[in-house]
């Protein structure tokens, strides 16, 4: 079953889903086990360039049993959920006026749906870990390297994971960011939030509102 996304709010274009995946990419991945749903919280590579919808990387604790009860070709449902904030009715000029106006949240999210593979060997995870080191640490002064670490601790800890690819068959994308809102009312909010120090939200609005329907 699809996500409920009204047109408005619908986000087709891969730049979009992608940056939302990289910049927020804390994934949730959700499964169907023998023990009913269950999610797991996994911070993911996107790689695009793998697959026809592109594929997700990461690595589980060796502890966690999610490798052991999913098998190869088991269909999974990994959430990305971008910037998000609640928005008050009273930062809408037009509710002075009429007051019919309501509370709501403002949110990007990405549903990435696809196909799971354990990857229960060395070479892939140094090449995870590698990549997510890589992306986790350009922005430090001084970036940890894999190499900083002794190499018979590093080949130990490497035993504790397993890793994960996710090959993507669809990709679902919703960005409910005030883009119903006039004018008058969209600014002030954009305002509001920018006055509470959530500018991410607002720079999101704002680039939504810029960009039009997708």
């Amino acid at each position: 079953m699809p996500m409920y996304v009204p047109a408005l709010f619908v986000e087709t274009r891969p730049e979009e889903l992608h940056r939302i995946m990289r910049e927020h990419s804390l994934g949730m991945l959700i499964t169907q086990r023998p023990t009913g749903l269950e999610a797991e919280h996994l911070p993911f590579l996107f790689d695009a360039d793998r697959g026809p919808h592109g594929t997700l990387l990461a690595h589980v604790a060796r502890a966690n049993p999610v490798w052991q009860e999913m098998r190869d070709g088991d269909a999974v449902l990994v959430v990305f959920r971008g910037v998000q904030g609640y928005i008050s009715p009273n930062w809408y000029p037009s509710k002075q006026e009429t007051h019919r106006h309501v509370p709501t949240w403002n949110y990007e999210v990405v549903h990435a749906h696809g196909l799971i593979r354990i990857r229960d060997d060395e070479k892939f995870l140094r090449g995870v870990v590698g990549r997510l080191t890589r992306t986790h640490e350009a922005d430090q002064a001084s970036p940890w390297r894999m190499s900083d670490a002794p190499a018979d601790y590093l080949a130990e800890q490497l035993t504790h994971i397993v890793g994960i690819e996710v090959e993507l068959t669809r990709i679902e994308g919703k960005r409910k960011l005030s883009q119903n809102r006039d004018a008058r009312d969209f600014e002030s909010t954009v305002q509001a939030l920018e006055s509470r120090g959530q500018t991410d939200l607002a720079d999101a609005m704002r680039r939504a509102r810029e960009q039009g329907p997708a």
